[in-house]
């Protein structure tokens, strides 16, 4: 995406409190106070197919047609920042609150908070965050995708929700939101790291024979999440990237749910056993970069993980005697920004897959889409899109016949940064 536009995306997600980010600028006596925020919605329509007869209302020949938000949701951000005995100290708070609804009569769509931190630093050592803001491990593949300023999948089953997914589990996992304790330090020449401990999640289920679930918070495991990466300028410029994450899982016992696949389909009842193995370890890792050479962009990306999962983190990854599932993720994307008019044209492909052990009926279950779109700056903050997706989930299913669903999505809507 141009210049402008990376800008106003970091600048809802992040909110930071730097000039360069600057929304509406109010000095408040020892502070200065940046209000901002994202405001989008989308008339979408998806088609589904495929041999799943279990899947409901999306079904084979079945098809939806919602008015919802995409992949970010509506936003209102306040942060603030100040120089104070020697340190930068900032703070920023948002709120996300839903726009579509499905029922007649109810207008209490879905909110969320997704920001409440604080900041303090100096340029010379670096920063500290306390509270909660986007993950470290994964946050730089979501911020270069392309679905960011639109819709991407899952908006035949997610209206009314406050987001789709965009391509979340179809080429990397979901950063998320989260409490932590983050270093950054200062940025060399283009080099900068990040370095935190996060909230620890609960190791959740829902796919595969004697799914597995945690009965306890992971309180006294925490995540330890960090990444590094390098960016220059230049007739080719560009940013390269690592980050990872690793998290002890404690007190794993079966899911008290059944298992489903991703399409809908039952693989297990339900069961409450306790295991054997009921501590682990959920790691991962990724790699990428984002090129940029006049009017063309390039993005490249990978990421391998045990027991992390495929789609958010610690969902599906782990199996009924509480060995970790292996699973990767990665997408390649072009775009061409067409000169004078600003419009970016832009193609991606990427797929997730968990792959199955011993004990699962399954042996692999397989997210791809692919994504093409136009996002055109009718105004300074103001954004029409236009996108067609197609996803697919496979299910390799060991002692029966696969699965497989396809959704194809059309969109249409604009997205306004202020």
């Amino acid at each position: 995406m141009n210049t402008k536009l990376n800008v106003a995306v970091a600048a809802a997600l992040f909110a930071a409190a730097s000039s360069a980010q600057a929304g509406i600028t109010i000095p408040a006596g020892d502070w200065t106070l940046d209000i901002g925020g994202v405001v989008n919605a989308y008339y979408t329509h998806t088609s589904f197919s495929g041999d799943d007869a279990t899947a409901g209302e999306r079904g084979n020949g079945d098809s939806v047609s919602n008015i919802t938000t995409g992949l970010l949701p509506n936003y209102l951000s306040v942060s603030g920042k100040t120089r104070q005995n020697d340190l930068d100290v900032g703070f920023t708070i948002s709120i996300n609150p839903g726009a579509s609804t499905k029922n007649a009569g109810v207008q209490g769509s879905q909110q969320e908070n997704r920001q409440a931190f604080l900041t303090f630093g100096d340029a010379s050592w670096g920063s500290i965050k306390l509270g909660k803001d986007l993950g470290i491990y994964a946050s730089d593949a979501i911020l270069n995708d392309q679905t960011l300023l639109g819709v991407g999948s899952a908006a035949g089953s997610l209206a009314g929700n406050t987001t789709t997914l965009g391509r979340i589990g179809r080429g990397f996992m979901y950063a998320d939101w989260k409490a932590q304790v983050a270093y950054t330090s200062p940025n060399w020449n283009g080099f900068q790291f990040t370095a935190g401990v996060t909230q620890g999640w609960n190791a959740l289920a829902s796919t595969g024979t004697g799914s597995v679930g945690s009965t306890e918070r992971s309180g006294s495991a925490p995540a330890f999440e960090g990444k590094a990466s390098y960016e220059w300028t230049g007739d080719v410029a560009g940013k390269v990237w690592v980050s990872a994450i690793t998290q002890k899982v404690e007190g794993l016992t079966n899911a008290t749910a059944a298992g489903i696949n991703t399409a809908g389909t039952a693989l297990v009842a339900a069961t409450a056993n306790t295991l054997t193995n009921t501590d682990e370890r959920a790691t991962a890792f990724d790699i990428g970069t984002a090129l940029k050479i006049a009017d063309f962009g390039l993005v490249g990306y990978y990421g391998k993980g045990k027991g992390i999962g495929q789609t958010v983190q610690l969902l599906n990854g782990f199996d009924s005697t509480g060995k970790r599932r292996d699973s990767d993720q990665w997408y390649v994307q072009g775009s061409y920004t067409v000169p004078g008019a600003g419009t970016k044209l832009a193609a991606s492909y990427g797929e997730s897959t968990l792959d199955g052990n011993g004990v699962d009926s399954f042996s692999e279950i397989k997210n791809n889409m692919w994504v093409v779109g136009a996002y055109h700056p009718l105004t300074k903050h103001l954004n029409l899109v236009a996108e067609y997706s197609q996803a697919k989930d496979e299910t390799n299913v060991r002692a029966a016949a696969d699965t497989d669903l396809k959704a194809k999505t059309i969109s249409l809507g604009a997205i306004l940064f202020f």
